[in-house]
């Protein structure tokens, strides 16, 4: 590696565009059912270590995996999600490798024949990122059983040993393999944004990065513009969040670049994303499948998927992101950009429907929705499902606003004591006398009230400075506790300004 990009951890622009990178991912995802996938323990996460388990999970002898029919099932609705072919005859096999996690010695895992194969997933343009319009190719979708999880940390003795938690050891994941067609680390998070909304879409996890129910490895190499051939490449592990995807690939094409550059070769390795220090670390040589020892898995018989199957789950498919985001634009008149912004989860798209079939506005509500609830939604740490605002108590009052009965003001000020309480609008309107005022001679004693006060901004606005006006209209405004009707204050300030 150069001394310059060791020091100063970037090299020149010029230099980064004579280079094109490859990257693909290796997505492994936990499937969203109650009991493992060759056993009936719990899947629950959180529980006390090493309670979810039984002689299947940890390996002893006589025991024999059965496989979970929902499992399955899932696998095969992401895959139709992925338009992907699901294969008539797929199998099991065991990989063979040791590592404290695993505790029979081998990960029973699909190899020779995938659950899918020859899938896409396209790439649209986001407000997080501007890329191209393109589609990625699915090499393969299998269905394999978690391992354990190593605890290093958070014992007295940690700083000698490491504790394994085999709650975890046998939960189903699908892993989906992209083909090697994404071009930049804004490409890979786009990607990986859209995978994770058809996973949630489809209810075949929560993708919830934080309790590894989606995890990324990703490959990458560069290679000179222009080139066919691809260059070897390297695959960085530890990647438990969107940013540090978009980091270590920024890092390690850099660091490819500046090798190569250097007269030096690229190492085939597996690397660790290095949180603390922003770079990657060499972890082992890369593996190859020969290095796993694969063979057929005899305690399980070779798994069929019936055409009439396949058809069942197809037809039981919801409506995924990009048609609901078509939808909601020609069905309610809203943006493309709101449109993205209130599809970006299944249960944020479902509050926002509901909130317009209540009978609200649907412009108005996608302002409310995607601004004052997400706001509060997110001061509070609360996910869409705990919105204290059922749809149709924000509906009733869109509905007041919309009708005239009470100000935006009062109906931000509303709102925020409906997720603070849980009461309804009206009730609130009621019990603090928040109804919007529209009594003509009650406005223009206001507006009296607050020219005699303030004499000299009179004469301004008298003058000729208009821009005192807005001044004038959020005094009255403020008499009023924000109640007054505010075009009935501005047409009754102009006139007896003039």
């Amino acid at each position: 590696m150069s001394k310059v990009f060791q020091e100063a951890g970037r090299i020149a622009p010029d230099l980064l565009e004579r280079y094109e990178p490859v990257i693909g991912l290796e997505v492994h995802v936990q499937l969203k059912t109650e009991t493992k996938v060759f056993c009936g323990c719990s899947t629950r996460f959180g529980d006390p270590p090493n309670t979810n388990v039984c002689p299947v999970c940890l390996g002893l002898p006589g025991s024999l995996p059965v496989l979970n029919r929902l499992a399955l099932e899932m696998a095969i609705r992401a895959a139709l999600a992925l338009h992907a072919r699901v294969c008539e005859r797929s199998a099991f096999a065991r990989k063979n490798y040791f590592y404290p996690d695993l505790p029979k010695g081998y990960q029973i895992s699909m190899y020779e024949l995938p659950l899918a194969t020859a899938g896409w997933l396209e790439l649209f343009p986001t407000r997080r990122n501007e890329v191209a319009r393109k589609r990625i190719g699915i090499t393969r979708l299998h269905l394999e059983e978690d391992a354990a999880k190593a605890l290093h940390e958070g014992f007295p003795d940690s700083d000698r040993r490491s504790y394994i938690d085999h709650n975890r050891c046998g939960v189903p994941l699908i892993e989906i393999v992209s083909e090697p067609d994404l071009r930049s680390p804004a490409e890979a998070y786009t990607y990986l944004n859209t995978l994770k909304q058809l996973l949630q879409y489809t209810g075949v996890s929560d993708c919830n990065m934080e309790e590894g129910s989606l995890r990324c490895d990703a490959n990458v190499s560069v290679r000179r513009r222009g080139a066919e051939k691809l260059g070897t490449k390297t695959e960085v592990k530890n990647l438990n969040s969107f940013r540090y995807l978009e980091r270590a690939l920024e890092y390690e094409i850099e660091r490819h670049i500046s090798v190569l550059e250097s007269g030096g070769r690229i190492e085939q390795e597996t690397r660790l994303w290095n949180l603390a220090e922003g770079r990657t670390d060499p972890m082992r040589s890369k593996e190859f499948a020969h290095d796993y020892r694969y063979f057929p898995e005899p305690d399980l018989l070779p798994v069929r998927m019936s055409g009439s199957w396949t058809a069942e789950i197809a037809r039981s498919m919801p409506e995924l992101p990009q048609a609901k985001r078509a939808r909601f634009v020609s069905e309610y008149g809203i943006t493309a950009y709101d449109a993205e912004v209130l599809t970006d989860t299944p249960e944020l798209a479902d509050y926002f429907e509901a909130v317009v079939k209540a009978g609200a506005p649907p412009k108005t509500a996608a302002n409310w929705v995607q601004t004052e609830l997400l706001r509060r939604l997110h001061d509070a740490g609360k996910e869409t499902r705990e919105s204290p605002v059922a749809p149709a108590a924000l509906a009733e009052l869109l509905q007041l606003l919309e009708g005239g009965q009470i100000t935006a003001a009062s109906a931000k000020g509303i709102f925020t004591k409906m997720f603070e309480t849980g009461r309804p609008a009206r009730e609130m309107i009621a019990a603090e006398d928040l109804g919007q005022i529209r009594d003509a001679r009650e406005i223009e004693r206001l507006c009296r009230t607050v020219i005699e006060q303030n004499p000299e901004n009179a004469a301004k606005y008298r003058g000729g400075n208009k821009g005192v006006f807005k001044f004038f209209v959020g005094q009255v405004m403020r008499a009023s506790r924000g109640k007054a009707n505010p075009q009935l204050v501005s047409d009754t300030l102009r006139r007896l300004l003039s």
